[in-house]
Parts: structure tokens; sequence; C-alpha cells
């Protein structure tokens, strides 16, 4: 996802209010941390182009965290940063204790072989939604959506640099 030293830990859905206030759809499991008074954050919108966000204030509304930041003093600053990633350092990190628990970048990149060895694709990203994670997978330029449970994703192999699928049939053609 661009720059390796730096993750995705929210995405910008849309502008709240008038004052700059932003709505995030949050990618990380500590927003407490992440989205603290005070913590900075890299917005990437959709054009590339990089800003340094300085969180001013946070709290949690209809599902989603409305956060303010220094730099956006208005409703049009908002709407600038719709589908912004906000990043944050991988250095910043708390380890993952369960070893069945990943960071998406350490699945980002990862081949997608069947139990038999032979290549899906590449792991693109992890999409997350209201019925639990989907890797996406390149194959060959066309995009392959595989739910990311035990029962089609047996194996995750972070330091062999591959998923394991078991997929049913037909998911995967």
């Amino acid at each position: 996802m661009g720059q390796p030293d730096l993750v995705v830990v929210g995405r910008v859905a849309k502008a709240h209010g008038i004052l700059g206030e932003l709505a995030v759809d949050v990618r990380t499991d500590t927003p407490q941390v992440r989205f603290a008074l005070g913590a900075t954050l890299t917005a990437r919108p959709r054009d590339g182009a990089q800003h340094t966000l300085t969180v001013s204030a946070a709290r949690h509304h209809a599902g989603r965290l409305l956060v303010r930041f220094t730099e956006v003093p208005d409703r049009d600053a908002a709407e600038a940063l719709r589908g912004a990633l906000l990043l944050a350092s991988l250095a910043d990190l708390p380890p993952i204790a369960d070893p069945d628990e990943f960071y998406d970048h350490q699945l980002e990149g990862l081949r997608a072989e069947l139990l038999d060895g032979t290549l899906v694709g590449i792991v693109r990203e992890i999409a997350h939604g209201a019925g639990g994670e989907t890797l996406v997978i390149d194959r060959d330029g066309t995009e392959v959506l595989v739910p990311f449970v035990r029962q089609i994703v047996p194996t995750v192999d972070v330091a062999g640099g591959r998923v394991v699928l078991d997929p049913p049939e037909g998911l995967i053609e």
C-alpha cells in the first residue's frame, strides 16, 4: 500500500457538519491510541498526495469515529479528504499476541495458493465489512474475493509468503 513503513488505520468516509469534522471508518483495533488527542497521522487522498494531520478531537457516533484534525478547519477542507486513507507508522504498532490474528499489511502481497500448491494469485488487500474480512486476490488482473475464514483459508504462512486456500467449488472460478 505505498510506503512500507505506514499502515492503514482508517478511511475518511465523509465530512460531518460544517466545522471540519470527518466521519472515519476505523481500520485498527486500537482507535483510542491511533486517534488520541495529539496523535499524528498521514492522510493519503485519492490523488496520492500526502498530508500530516494532528488529531484535535475524536468521538464515536453511529458506528463511526468522528475526528477533528488541527489542519482541517472547515467543511471544504474536510470534503477534500473524502475517501482518503489515514496511515500510521508501523513502528508504533503493538505486537499481536494471538497467532491467528494479523495486521492487513502482513497479508497484502502474499501468494494465494490452493492446497496442492497451485497459484491462485496475490493478496492485494483485505476488505473489511459487516460480515467479516475478505481477501481481495489479484488473479491475472481479475479480482477474486475470498472470505477470510479458517474453513476456506486454513493456513496463513506470513514467513513463507503465502496463504493456503481450500475454497468450495465455484468460489475462485
